[in-house]
């Protein structure tokens, strides 16, 4: 069996080992009426209700699906350490063709799930679930943010989750060369979908020469008629292989950065919104061996859920913005920590949050 980025895996192995496991709780969800088969991962508690979002995937299995459950809602353990926010790490897949079998039924089948746990868990939007969605099953779970500001939500949270990627890469400018502007660095950029359209707009505003690619034809459309001075390439492997490529953003599924794609990236630095995109521990090596900096997914892509989160206490934009921004020094201080304990970034970032959760199960 292996994971959606083709990597073997041992689906109990990885939920009871402590070091890439150590999950709270799964549950697997049924609803036959509606079609319904997902996964609820929670990871940890540690640090407040489980927070992360849904993604509503066509999996090639249902041990593939609880794979990537696993592994996200892990990674939204550390993203929310590290975004200061007080949740811990959830995550939940739907698994199918959101395209075919999405269904007001099905979402609200969902929402009773997650309600069924009481609170230890709060979702929101993902891969292939939009506000539209959330607005759903908040019918049947109080415990749901990404809605629409009509039915009390904060709306679309892929519009900071952009600008701290942004902000993350300023940051990993400002360390690589001394400054922390895009003008004149030729960002390639895969995937322009909900997250990479936004990035596109803030790296063609600073001045950066962009060059995009996207396996959707209508989303490579809607780029070149917003941004018509825009670079397409036809698939991610032109893009990594680009001549005089600074940085590299990906934006679309995990598994971007793997033995295949690291020796020929020509981008010195990795900055992008896709979560997971380490293939598997150690890839964060070679791409040290590489000279190449990487800013560690789950930390500039934080934009989106401190939005989602501050709709629980009443959604304030310009309060999340000003959060979001501080991905900049959050990025800055692990490239220091990685440089002083002589580690890659992703390891350094991983002590910090761990640090933080530790810290949080001792009080």
């Amino acid at each position: 069996m292996t994971d959606v980025t083709g990597a073997p895996v041992d689906v109990l192995h990885t939920l009871f080992r402590s070091d890439q496991g150590g999950h709270e709780q799964v549950v697997l969800c049924q609803d036959r009426a509606s079609g319904l088969k997902a996964v609820i991962a929670i990871h940890s508690t540690a640090l407040g209700p489980a927070l992360g979002g849904t993604r509503f995937y066509p999996y090639a299995s249902e041990d593939e699906a609880v794979a990537d459950a696993l592994n996200l809602s892990r990674g939204m353990s550390y993203k929310n350490a590290m975004a200061g926010l007080d949740h811990g790490g959830g995550k939940a897949v739907i698994i199918g063709d959101p395209e075919r079998i999405k269904t007001e039924e099905l979402l609200l089948a969902y929402g009773r799930f997650v309600a069924s746990l009481g609170g230890r868990y709060v979702t929101a939007c993902d891969v292939g679930t939009y506000v539209a969605d959330m607005d759903v099953v908040a019918r049947t779970n109080q415990w749901t943010t990404g809605r629409s500001p009509e039915n009390g939500g904060a709306g679309d949270s892929s519009v900071l989750t952009a600008y701290g990627v942004f902000q993350g890469m300023r940051a990993s400018a400002q360390h690589q060369w001394g400054d922390p502007t895009l003008r004149g660095r030729k960002v390639g950029v895969a995937g322009v979908g909900k997250v990479g359209h936004y990035l596109v707009g803030h790296l063609v505003q600073d001045g950066a020469d962009v060059v995009v690619t996207d396996v959707r034809d209508e989303s490579l459309r809607r780029i070149t008629e917003m941004f018509p001075q825009v670079t397409v390439v036809k698939d991610t492997d032109a893009l990594i292989r680009t001549e005089g490529l600074d940085i590299y953003a990906p934006c679309a599924l995990g598994g971007a950065l793997n033995d295949e794609t690291v020796p020929v990236l020509t981008a010195t630095v990795v900055c992008g919104a896709a979560n997971n995109q380490l293939a598997h521990p150690g890839v964060e090596k070679d791409l040290a061996d590489r000279h190449i900096l990487y800013a560690p997914d789950y930390v500039v892509n934080a934009g989106g859920v401190i939005q989602v989160a501050d709709e629980l206490h009443g959604f304030d934009f310009d309060r999340c913005k000003t959060k979001a921004a501080k991905i900049f020094d959050t990025t800055l201080a692990i490239f220091a920590r990685a440089k002083a304990d002589g580690i890659p970034p992703a390891a350094a970032a991983d002590r910090i949050a761990e640090q933080r959760m530790a810290e949080a199960r001792r009080a």
